[in-house]
């Protein structure tokens, strides 16, 4: 059997070919497979395989077609989870990779299928008010956990570089949003222009997520604990507050735009402020509080490399490779979300921060 998305035929895998590569490379797996797209991502194609066993696996792939430079690098994924796996952070344990692109047509790894819990809205809603304050916790202790490791002792010394991550993220992602950019945004290009100039003084490195978000994590399917933290092709060696305010901007995008919290009565859901969200990681790792200067620079850089992120997403809409198949309205929202991290420096400036 194959499997396809509906919305975009090239996205098929050869699953006979699949049979013959795997089982001969995983022990235990056993033909045939039934294989099933996983919805929700909007990067790389993702894929759970179950074998005659009932085991299941996930299949992650590269989408087909013409890509942007370092995008979708799955090699990168399998390698920063295997190594991550083995010191008993919470990731799936990863079997193969595959750079052969004759087996399925692009590059994949496979890596444990783990079942549990996935939220998507951010502000819990199901979820009983001292469950949303679990679950938003444990989301701050396991970033804490990420970035206490020792990226060098785990064979990740090169896995980015050190030092100047900002100034390399901020010049990485405005290339990428030229190189997608489908209309113009005012907002980008204000962003574009002013964040290389206002970098926060100081620097360190760790093994950043990238991507560190809710619906990225699979939850046990009781407990407020976190099995799995997903999607990590956007992970690098980089400034842990980069991590921090992603997860941050939550409370900085409305309810109605992007999943967001803003807006929303925290104390009466159970969602910490962003003061003592922020205040509790800083304990966890022994940071001093962040000035509000250098905080709101980390908020209006994140906002701005999301725009960039989905503005890559519409690019990939138009011309037939995305994977997800809301692709086209996610991409829509990088224009709100530029206006809104452009609005934020409009703030910084009026009060002179």
């Amino acid at each position: 059997m194959s499997a396809s998305d509906a919305a975009n035929p090239r996205q098929t895998l050869d699953a006979r070919g699949l049979e013959t590569y795997l089982g001969a490379r995983i022990e235990g797996m056993r033909a045939p497979l039934a294989i099933g797209r996983l919805s929700g991502g909007q990067s790389n194609p993702t894929y759970r395989l179950t074998d005659a066993t009932g085991r299941s696996y996930v299949l992650r792939k590269r989408p087909a077609g013409k890509l942007l430079p370092s995008a979708h690098a799955v090699d990168r994924e399998y390698r920063v989870i295997s190594a991550l796996y083995a010191v008993g952070f919470p990731v799936p344990r990863s079997y193969l990779l595959c750079e052969d692109d004759s087996v399925i047509g692009t590059a994949f790894y496979v890596m444990d299928f783990v079942a549990g819990r996935t939220f998507w809205e951010q502000s819990l809603p199901g979820i009983h008010r001292t469950g949303r304050a679990a679950i938003w916790d444990v989301m701050n202790r396991v970033l804490a956990q990420l970035h206490a490791i020792d990226y060098r002792a785990i064979g990740l010394a090169d896995f980015g570089r050190s030092g100047n991550y900002f100034e390399r993220q901020v010049a990485r992602w405005s290339k990428q949003y030229r190189a997608s950019e489908t209309e113009r945004i005012e907002a980008m290009d204000n962003l574009i222009a002013w964040l290389p100039g206002h970098i926060p003084e100081g620097d360190e490195t760790c093994v950043v997520h990238g991507d560190f978000r809710l619906d990225n994590f699979i939850f046990h399917p009781t407990e407020s604990r976190i099995l799995a933290v997903l999607d990590w092709e956007l992970s690098t060696l980089g400034h842990p507050l980069a991590d921090l305010a992603y997860l941050a901007m939550s409370w900085h995008i409305p309810s109605t735009a992007f999943r967001g919290i803003a807006g929303l009565d925290h104390a009466a859901l159970g969602i910490p402020t962003e003061r003592d969200y922020v205040a509790a990681y800083c304990r966890r790792t022994g940071r001093e509080l962040i000035p509000a200067a250098q905080w709101n620079f980390y908020i209006a850089y994140n906002l701005f490399r999301l725009a960039a992120i989905l503005q890559g997403i519409a690019k990939r809409a138009l011309e037939g490779t995305a994977a997800g198949a809301q692709a086209i309205e996610t991409g829509k929202r990088a224009r709100p979300l530029a206006e809104l991290g452009w609005a934020k420096v409009e703030h910084i400036l009026a009060r002179g921060a």
